[in-house]
C-alpha cells in the first residue's frame, strides 16, 4: 500500500487535468476535421466555438503542414499535443512537485 503526500497528490491531479485537456483538444481537432467533410453552416453557435477553440493551434501549422491541396495541420497538431506539449508539461509538474 502506497502512501500519499499532499505534494504527489497535488502532482497527480494536475496530470490527469492536462491529460484531460490534451483529450478534449484532440476531439475537438477531430470534431474540426469532420466539419471540413461535411461542411455545417458556419452561422451555427456550436461550428463557430469548435472553429473558435481549434484554429488558433491550427492555423500557425498550415504554414508548414501544407501539402498540395492536402492539409495535414491537424495530424501535425495532435502528434505534437500527444509527442512535445503533454511530456514536457508531465516533466514540468514533476519537477515542481
Amino acid at each position: 500500500m502506497r502512501i500519499w503526500n499532499r505534494s504527489s497528490m497535488i502532482q497527480g491531479i494536475l496530470i490527469q487535468a492536462g491529460y484531460l485537456l490534451l483529450r478534449l483538444v484532440t476531439f475537438l481537432i477531430i470534431i474540426n476535421i469532420v466539419f471540413s467533410w461535411i461542411r455545417p453552416n458556419p452561422d451555427n453557435i456550436v461550428v463557430k466555438t469548435i472553429y473558435g477553440l481549434t484554429e488558433p493551434i491550427l492555423s500557425p501549422l498550415r504554414r508548414f503542414a501544407v501539402i498540395g491541396s492536402l492539409d495535414l495541420s491537424a495530424f501535425a497538431a495532435i502528434l505534437i499535443l500527444q509527442m512535445v506539449l503533454f511530456p514536457l508539461y508531465k516533466m514540468l509538474i514533476m519537477l515542481i512537485f
